[in-house]
C-alpha cells in the first residue's frame, strides 16, 4: 500500500470554467500546482466543492487523469447516485496514479439504509485495493457512518485509514472518541473550515481539508501551522491559533452553507484568478448583496492579517 496521503492541508479544488461553461481543465491543473508550491500537502477533486453532480464521468475522470500526469497528488471524490459508477470512478483513480480516495456515502437511493450504505463502500473500497482512502462523513449526504460500520469495513479493507468529518465540533468529538480514539494508526481528517482548531487540537486530527485555503492559501496554511504546534502543547501558538481562526470565521463559515462553490469562486476571482468567475449553470450566482457582503468580509481580513501576522509564524 502507499504511503498514507491525508496529512496536513489539503484544499478540496472547484472546477473552473471556459467561456462555454465547459470544465477547463488546463486552469484546474494550473491552481493545483500553484497550491502544491504553495505549501499544500495534496488536493481533493471532485468533492462537493468540485461540483461532482454536475460533470458527467467523463469529465471527472479527465480531470483526475490531467492531474496525475502532472504529478500532482489527487484525492479523489467518489460521489455517485449509483454504487457502479462510484466503484468505476475508484477504480479509473486507481488506475491513473491517484493517490487516494475521499469515499462518499451511497445517496439518494437507499440512502439511511446500513446494509445499502455498507455495500457501497465495500464496493468503492474493492475496486481500489490498497488505495488510502478515508470515508466522507457529512450530514449533507443524510448518512452518519459511525464506528462499528466504520471498523467492520475496516477489519476487511485495510486501506480504509481514516475518517474526513464535515459535521461540526460534536461530530469531529465522536470521531475522536469511537474512531481514531479506538486506534491510534488511523487518521481524522477536520472537513469543515470551522472547526480546524477543535479537530487538531481537542480531536488530534492530522489533517485539514480546506475550502477557503483556495483562496487564501497562505493564510490557512498558517493556521494549520499553529494549530499543529498548540496541539503539541505550545501556549503561544495555541493563543495565536484561535485569533486567526476567529478573524477568518466569517468567510470559514461559508463552507457551511449551500453556497460553498459560489463564494469560494468569487473569493478566488478577487484575489486574482480569473478562470473561476463562471459556473456550469448560469442560474448559479451569488446576490449582490452577498458578493458585497464577501468582498467587505474578506478585505477586512486582509487587513487584520497584515497588521496581526508581524512576527507570528
Amino acid at each position: 500500500m502507499t504511503a498514507n496521503i491525508f496529512r496536513g492541508c489539503i484544499p478540496a479544488l472547484m472546477t473552473p470554467c471556459k467561456p462555454d461553461r465547459s470544465p477547463d481543465f488546463d486552469a484546474l491543473v494550473q491552481k493545483g500546482q500553484e497550491l502544491i508550491k504553495a505549501g499544500m500537502s495534496a488536493v481533493v477533486y471532485c468533492g462537493s466543492m468540485g461540483d461532482w453532480p454536475l460533470l458527467t464521468d467523463e469529465q471527472r475522470m479527465e480531470g483526475v487523469e490531467r492531474m496525475a500526469k502532472a504529478g500532482i497528488p489527487v484525492i479523489v471524490g467518489t460521489g455517485a447516485q449509483n454504487p457502479a459508477r462510484a466503484a468505476a470512478l475508484a477504480a479509473h483513480a486507481k488506475k491513473v496514479g491517484a493517490k487516494g480516495l475521499m469515499i462518499i456515502p451511497r445517496v439518494l437511493s437507499r440512502g439511511p439504509s446500513v446494509a445499502a450504505q455498507r455495500a457501497h463502500f465495500a464496493g468503492i473500497l474493492e475496486a481500489a485495493v490498497d488505495l488510502p482512502s478515508v470515508i466522507y462523513n457529512s450530514p449533507y449526504y443524510g448518512f452518519e457512518t459511525k464506528a462499528d460500520l466504520f471498523f467492520e469495513l475496516q477489519a476487511k479493507y485495510k486501506h480504509l485509514v481514516g475518517f474526513k468529518e464535515f459535521g461540526g465540533a460534536e461530530s469531529l468529538s465522536y470521531a475522536a472518541q469511537h474512531i481514531t480514539g479506538r486506534d491510534k494508526s488511523l487518521t481524522l481528517m477536520v472537513g469543515v473550515d470551522t472547526q480546524v482548531f477543535h479537530g487538531f487540537v481537542n480531536c488530534a486530527a492530522a489533517g485539514a481539508i480546506t475550502g477557503i485555503g483556495n483562496a487564501l492559501p497562505g493564510q490557512v496554511l498558517h493556521l494549520v501551522s499553529l494549530c499543529e504546534r498548540a496541539a503539541a502543547g505550545d501556549a503561544t501558538a495555541r493563543q495565536h491559533a484561535l485569533e486567526l481562526e476567529k478573524a477568518l470565521w466569517v468567510l470559514s463559515s461559508f463552507d457551511e452553507g449551500p453556497d460553498l462553490v459560489l463564494f469560494y469562486k468569487y473569493l478566488m476571482v478577487l484575489e486574482g484568478n480569473p478562470a473561476f468567475e463562471l459556473h456550469f449553470n448560469a442560474t448559479d450566482a451569488l446576490s449582490d448583496s452577498q458578493r458585497n457582503y464577501a468582498e467587505s468580509q474578506l478585505k477586512l481580513f486582509k487587513s487584520w492579517y497584515a497588521a496581526w501576522s508581524v512576527g507570528k509564524k
